[in-house]
């Protein structure tokens, strides 16, 4: 039953990583599995390189958490490959109810992400984290190589972004000009591309699941706050109103984007399942102490 839990939570985590706005890593948090997933990456070290030039295949799944690992990722490839067509078509048809509701989902998990004990120093860092965020997702999309080096750095940092709730992997891409680029080649099974994408997404994550998870053990409160901010910052990209004609998109009040558009606003779909995205987190939270 846990090894299904686990693989419906990367599922989850893969459906929201093939969304422009929405981290995986934030459905990390939101079920749980965070700083587990953040402590079990980072054990992928040169002990585990040892162990494999060791051929100890038994003591390298133990050290890297492997039976979580495995899952994990499996929920996570099977919502890249599976679901990618489902997510981009509910995006084109549904786009204010699906952004609605992360709207809500993500809203509501800043909340229950920040330490409950806060000082100065914790607002500060998600202040900080509010600003850094906002001002990622405000970046306009760029032209970038199509080499095989740079697809290589685009997952290495696309990857980083991944782990960091509130900062989209999807969307890094998107400003890396690689998106549709890496979306295709999965779609094409273009086998070339995403093996380089995929090296450069290991070496990304591990590296980075090292800060993260010293962060996390010596400044564990700011470290969530900061994370918290992010989130909130994000919010910026996924509000459901806005006009995309120009080159930048523009956030829209209901009201003003029913008159640019000529669209209806759909705004009590849109309070619907904003609501169902808080009720949703706050009913795991809920669970989760009960259980506890």
């Amino acid at each position: 039953m846990k090894r299904i839990v686990l693989l419906l939570k990367g599922m989850a985590m893969g459906g929201a990583d093939v969304i422009p706005g929405v981290s995986g890593g934030t459905i990390a948090l939101i079920t749980g599995i965070y700083e587990e997933l953040i402590h079990s990456i980072k054990s992928v070290d040169a002990v585990a390189l040892k162990l494999i030039l060791k051929l100890d295949l038994r003591g390298l799944w133990e050290r890297i958490n492997g039976a979580f690992l495995l899952n994990v990722f499996a929920g996570v490839l099977i919502s890249i490959f599976s679901l990618a067509k489902l997510i981009t078509y509910l995006l084109e048809v549904y786009p204010i109810p699906v952004w609605s509701f992360f709207f809500g989902l993500i809203l509501i998990s800043a909340y229950f992400v920040m330490p409950r004990t806060r000082g100065w120093v914790v607002y500060l860092s998600m202040f900080v984290g509010v600003i850094l965020a906002y001002l990622i997702t405000s970046l306009t999309p760029g032209n970038t190589p199509e080499e095989l080096w740079f697809i290589f750095i685009s997952g290495a940092i696309a990857i980083c972004a991944m782990i960091l709730p509130g900062i989209s992997g999807s969307f890094i891409l998107l400003l890396l000009g690689k998106y549709e680029f890496v979306l295709g080649a999965v779609k094409n099974l273009d086998l070339a591309i995403i093996a380089v994408f995929a090296a450069g997404c290991a070496v990304g994550i591990i590296a980075f699941s090292k800060v993260i998870h010293w962060l996390l053990l010596h400044h564990k409160g700011v470290t969530l706050a900061l994370l918290a901010g992010f989130m909130l910052g994000s919010l910026n990209k996924i509000w459901p109103w806005k006009d995309e004609s120009g080159d930048v998109f523009v956030n829209l009040s209901p009201n003003d984007f029913t008159t640019i558009t000529g669209q209806p606003n759909q705004l009590y779909l849109a309070i619907i399942f904003f609501s169902l995205g808080i009720i949703i987190v706050g009913g795991l939270e809920w669970i989760g102490k009960k259980i506890a």
